[in-house]
């Protein structure tokens, strides 16, 4: 069987075969390349347009995921319902009912970080479609009670940021994306500045900290799309220019004569800007938080990617030393705005078996007596489903459930439909519903009780979109914890699943359906 999909074409990189689904396997080429062909598949487009090649196109239009087939993945695990008693209410039918059902959270060091719904929209950094549709998600996860985080390189790439002495004092961006989520935010959730390398060298944090209000930070290690920094693209030489001055690395160098006349001459339309790799050491690591702690940081989170095992266990045992109050720990597979499209799809430890990883670490530090840092597991969660079963195989450690693609979106189609909306145009997918933005929204009417009609009029309209879609997970989320009769998330535990194969029970320690209860089943049967 074939785990790699397309290996040679791919619609994220708008590249096919000439021979369609006639191809070699192991090489992705067509069986019989032609001299003659211009080049459709990415070996040809590559001959053609080189590096540019490497990357999901069009850049800041698209999101793009992962195109394998891992051998085990969430779908390898089914949900367990009973028909016997009720964890967290009284068991009366009258009670036991799926609206009862609580998905309030907490996180922190303390369990003094609320959310109303165990939800962490991962970081959403620089790249253009994040920051085009950032104050619709914001505001979204804000009238939700939900977790976001503010990407890496937000300030840096400010065109209007001022840096002195080779630290932010001003970054308009940065402080618009913190107050797009403040400004509609009502007690629970949080919002969060990541910080990479460029970020930390900058005093990004420090400045949030002390400038925007901000109480909560984010050390990042990396992400399960790429094992390499943040990447964006960038369409004008004098943009390059600058971003290069500010410490990134920026192909080609823009500073070079040689490379500005290919530019201006039209051989290339984009530069890449990449961000540095970190180098985690622990000293460093508890010396950096001591240092936020100190700066006034209230929260302190930490947010890994698909890097191999041992990097999980220092993620992990770093985490719990240093008293974090959130790991976020990112499988690969999940999604990118920018990441190179082979290394997104071939590297790194894929979710279900990074969960299984993680786990395992954190079962040996409570058998220590150790602290245990919350976790959001994130990479591909994307429906109920999904949140379901990631909450129950990290039982108990898993508080949230990761999510940054599918929540943008809905973002992106909240303000598509509602923008149109506004200016006469019904989407033909919508006419059945109604005419108008109260009709076609389901949750419009909903959300304009509870935030009052001036302030709905105000909202972003695609955050419509966000609060719907994250009220339909809710709803999908409670019904099927209330079939495990499982009233609160803290209830859940990892029988409330089983492993449709031995090979993902061998993975998990999930027990396999055939051997579920079977200790209960003597007892029943004696």
């Amino acid at each position: 069987m074939s785990y790699s999909k397309g290996i040679n074409a791919s619609a994220a990189t708008r590249t096919k075969l000439r021979t369609g689904d006639s191809n070699c396997p192991f090489s992705g080429m067509c069986v019989t390349c032609l001299d003659g062909c211009p080049g459709l598949c990415e070996i040809g487009k590559s001959a053609v347009r080189g590096k540019e090649s490497l990357y999901p196109q069009p850049f800041g239009k698209t999101t793009s995921a992962s195109e394998k087939d891992y051998p085990v993945d969430y779908s390898h695990f089914n949900i367990m319902g009973t028909a016997v008693g009720a964890h967290g209410i009284e068991p009366d039918s009258d009670k036991a009912i799926f609206p009862a059902v609580s998905l309030e959270t907490a996180i922190g060091a303390n369990e003094d970080l609320k959310l109303d719904l165990p939800i962490v929209v991962a970081g959403m950094g620089s790249t253009k479609i994040a920051a085009n549709n950032w104050h619709h998600l914001a505001a979204g996860a804000a009238i939700c009670g939900a977790g976001i985080v503010i990407g890496e390189n937000v300030s840096a790439m400010d065109p209007n940021v001022e840096i002195k002495n080779g630290q932010v004092v001003h970054s308009p961006n940065l402080e618009r994306r913190v107050k797009d989520f403040q400004k509609w935010s009502h007690g629970k959730g949080f919002i969060a500045v990541q910080a990479n390398v460029e970020d930390t060298k900058l005093g990004v944090q420090e400045y949030a900290l002390d400038k925007l209000g901000v109480e909560a930070v984010e050390i990042k290690w990396g992400q399960g799309a790429k094992d390499i920094g943040g990447e964006v693209k960038l369409g004008s030489l004098e943009r390059a220019q600058q971003l290069k001055s500010r410490g990134y690395v920026v192909l080609p160098d823009p500073d070079d004569p040689k490379v500005q006349q290919s530019f201006n001459a039209g051989a290339f339309k984009e530069f890449e800007r990449h961000s540095r790799v970190g180098m985690v050491d622990y000293d460093d690591f508890m010396k950096r938080v001591q240092e936020l702690r100190d700066a006034g940081a209230k929260y302190i989170t930490l947010k890994t990617g698909a890097y191999r095992p041992a990097d999980l266990a220092r993620a992990v045992k770093f985490a719990s030393d240093a008293k974090l109050d959130l790991l976020t720990v990112d499988g690969a597979g999940g999604g990118t705005g920018m990441s190179p499209w082979r290394m997104m799809n071939e590297w790194g430890v894929p979710t279900v078996y990074l969960q299984a990883m993680l786990v395992n670490c954190l079962d040996r530090l409570a058998a220590k007596g150790a602290y245990m840092p919350p976790v959001a597991m994130a990479g591909g969660f994307t429906l109920e489903d999904h949140m379901f079963k990631g909450l129950a195989i990290g039982a108990p450690y898993t508080k949230a459930i990761g999510m940054a693609r599918s929540a943008l979106t809905a973002a992106m189609v909240g303000k598509t439909v509602g923008e149109g909306l506004k200016e006469g145009k019904v989407p033909a997918e919508y006419k059945k519903y109604g005419e108008n933005l109260d009709q076609i929204f389901i949750a419009a009417n909903e959300l304009k009780e509870k935030l009052g009609a001036d302030d709905f009029s105000k909202l972003p309209v695609g955050a419509i979109g966000v609060y719907s879609y994250f009220e339909r997970l809710a709803q999908g989320l409670r019904q099927m914890m209330c079939g495990a009769r499982k009233f609160g998330l803290n209830y859940m535990t990892r029988d409330d699943v089983v492993a449709l194969t031995k090979e993902a029970s061998d993975i998990t320690g999930i027990r396999y359906i055939m051997d579920a209860d079977s200790e209960e089943i003597d007892k029943i049967m004696c």
